[in-house]
């Protein structure tokens, strides 16, 4: 059993972790091959929370990275507070290891910690469930692009947090240039 150290990423960590989310989705067809540019472009804007950006490292090599970052579910004049999973990744050679398991994990306890509710990812649908993920559309909460239902997930960090919340999904800029 390799051990996986979780910790806040660095600076000195970014050159790493670019290359890192690069190798990871390479192979990945729903992938734009992109995400490493969606996380530069995050870091540079207010919405980027250092404590919610962590890197897994195994020995001295970053092997894991994923990203929340602070969202809105806009519903008429009423804003409920998120997050946004985007995006989680590992080395190839090091993926299956539990590696994604452990940071999606700490990633949750850390926005429990820090007050957030919920946290928003569009991704696999027979990954996140394990975590608690469930379809978005139970809640009647919309992301504001085109994406199967089962791929569009949410997640109460707390029991019955969710409860009376609908609307779209408003994600930062970034997300989008």
């Amino acid at each position: 059993m390799m051990e996986i150290n979780i910790r806040q990423e660095t600076a000195a960590n970014y050159q790493a972790v670019s290359e890192l989310i690069r190798q990871a989705f390479a192979e990945e067809v729903m992938s734009d091959h992109r995400e490493q540019f969606l996380v530069e472009r995050l870091r540079q804007t207010e919405a980027f929370v250092p404590e919610l950006s962590l890197v897994a490292a195994t020995g001295q090599q970053i092997t894991g990275y994923i990203l929340l970052t602070p969202i809105h579910i806009s519903n008429g004049d009423t804003l409920t507070g998120s997050l946004a999973l985007a995006p989680v990744a590992v080395l190839p050679a090091f993926q299956g290891k539990g590696i994604g398991a452990a940071l999606i994990q700490e990633a949750h306890r850390i926005a429990r910690e820090l007050g957030y509710s919920s946290i928003v990812l569009l991704g696999h649908e027979t990954y996140y469930p394990r975590f608690g993920y469930e379809r978005a559309s139970t809640y009647n909460i919309r992301l504001p692009f085109e994406a199967p239902d089962e791929n569009c997930m949410i997640l109460a960090l707390q029991p019955g947090v969710l409860d009376g919340v609908s609307g779209m999904v408003v994600y930062p800029e970034a997300f989008f240039q």
